[in-house]
């Protein structure tokens, strides 16, 4: 009996601090209003190789990530971090930064798939993360 409650209190409390999740809890979690934008992986969008991400990171068409503007860097959207963007279907990893120009903003990666980045456009939301 007692084991079960405390097994019960240890789920409860992991809910609470949203690991295990399905979707962030936005209670606790940090949040902002961000501009986000999408990239691809090709010669036009970057320096050098279009697969290699600024923290040296490996981007591969499919990919749950995103480019984070460096004034997000010291919020905690470093490298390799989770974030849940409202609006999108799951957990995206940061595994890019962008130009030092921009600011409150994230880069959603499109992989190869150029036009499906171009219809996506601009858009304001708000993003999660721990």
């Amino acid at each position: 009996m007692k084991r079960a409650l405390i097994l019960l209190l240890a789920a409860a409390l992991l809910a609470l601090l949203g690991y295990g999740m399905s979707q962030p809890n936005r209670v606790l979690w940090n949040s902002l209003e961000v501009t986000v934008t999408a990239y691809n992986s090709t010669r036009a969008q970057t320096d050098g190789d279009p697969h290699r991400a600024a923290w040296n990171n490996r981007l591969k068409p499919g990919m749950k990530a995103v480019a984070v503007s460096r004034d997000l860097i010291p919020l905690g959207l470093d490298n390799q971090a989770e974030i849940w963007i409202e609006g999108f279907e799951g957990p995206y990893l940061v595994m890019d930064k962008m130009n030092r120009r921009y600011r409150r903003r994230i880069d959603v990666y499109f992989g190869k798939r150029v036009k499906a980045a171009r219809e996506f456009g601009r858009r304001k939301v708000r993003i999660y993360w721990r």
